[in-house]
């Protein structure tokens, strides 16, 4: 029978886990309760990381003060935005008007069983399969008064906190570009003088990373967004701008993105004339392969090297965690976790080449 082991923990030694337990939890509690603020940092570094090459080749062509760089960049982005409102800014809200106006006339005719959708009604009564889904979890008139106060109360203060959110981002983005180099050498400063080389050409790898999908994604979007409206104005689908607005903005999300703006696209092709649905479907499909194999590999290849699977899994991972921000987010994360995996890789490779210092030092003598 073997004899049994007693350990004996020291008072100090259990206060140090307790306490560090109790940090722990602190931690975890202030960032739960500040995780919209946390979001917004973490949006601002992001987009502070995609301007930095803007910030430094403003530097280059002659604006040697950083601030006089991220004030110029910011004030030819305001021009731009301002710029891009006045022209389409009106014919975007006469057309999202008009849409809005015109979805009724559409909802008439698929309840009568009217229109190049009628059938489904006619066929395949989906509207009072709808109607039955959604008056089985409705309650009393009260019920409905208050939900509804709940809702305009709710909405409010959404849009509050997104102007908010709108601003502190544009704020913290500026002193980010600002202070960023400064604060990057001081994290390099505390560590050891021969590993800074190293982690100082990691972070560019990450910042070029990140800037790279950036502008790549936004190039991406335009191109989507442009090109749908054309088509459906070819096609004669009322609206297009807005559409091709909203194509460009859904396109924002990686693979899912330009799939969702397809469907929503076509069933209003759909309702407009069955040719005008079989051109937008066909468009449609045809871009997604040009996207997803001409395109996407251009970016992304060349910017956060990824494979098409990494890429997936990674935005299914993100999407999942924090929504559409965690799809967006997904990419430049995992090229980021792989830079750090391949240089951890190499930096081990490169500590077994090396020979021992005593065996050195005797080679050496």
């Amino acid at each position: 029978m073997k004899p049994e082991r007693v350990v004996l923990l020291r008072p100090s030694t259990v206060l140090q886990v307790a306490g560090l337990l109790l940090a722990v939890a602190i931690a975890l509690w202030v960032a739960w309760v500040a995780r919209q603020v946390l979001t917004w940092v973490f949006v601002s570094a992001f987009m502070a990381m995609a301007l930095n090459p803007a910030v430094g080749l403003l530097q280059a062509r002659g604006l040697r003060h950083r601030a006089a760089a991220a004030a110029v960049m910011y004030l030819v982005a305001i021009v731009v935005v301002a710029l891009l409102a006045w022209l389409f800014v009106p014919p975007l809200v006469d057309q999202v008007s008009g849409f809005g106006k015109a979805v009724p006339g559409y909802a008439h005719q698929l309840t009568a069983g009217e229109g190049p959708l009628g059938f489904l009604e006619r066929d395949y009564h989906v509207v009072e399969k709808a109607r039955e889904a959604v008056s089985g979890g409705s309650g009393g008139g009260g019920a409905k008064l208050l939900g509804g106060a709940g809702t305009l109360v709710s909405l409010t203060r959404s849009v509050v906190t997104g102007v908010v959110g709108f601003v502190t981002i544009l704020f913290l983005t500026f002193f980010m570009i600002l202070e960023g180099p400064s604060w990057v050498n001081r994290g390099l400063g505390l560590l050891p003088a021969e590993s800074r080389p190293r982690w100082r050409n990691v972070g560019r790898q990450i910042s070029r990373t990140i800037s790279g999908y950036a502008s790549g994604n936004l190039v991406l979007s335009l191109i989507a967004g442009v090109s749908s409206a054309i088509v459906l104005a070819l096609a004669g689908v009322p609206f297009p701008v807005a559409l091709g607005l909203l194509v460009g903005i859904l396109d924002l999300v990686p693979l899912a993105g330009a799939t969702i703006a397809g469907i929503v696209l076509a069933i209003v092709a759909f309702l407009t004339s069955i040719t005008a649905g079989v051109i937008v479907v066909v468009f449609f499909v045809l871009y997604q392969q040009l996207e997803n194999h001409v395109l996407q590999p251009l970016v992304y290849g060349r910017t956060v090297e990824l494979s098409p699977l990494v890429v997936l899994v990674a935005i299914l991972i993100g999407a999942e965690v924090a929504g559409v921000l965690g799809a967006l987010a997904a990419i430049p994360v995992a090229g980021t976790l792989q830079i750090l995996l391949v240089d951890s890789l190499r930096h081990r490779g490169r500590q077994a080449d090396e020979p021992p210092t005593s065996v050195a030092a005797e080679t050496l003598g």
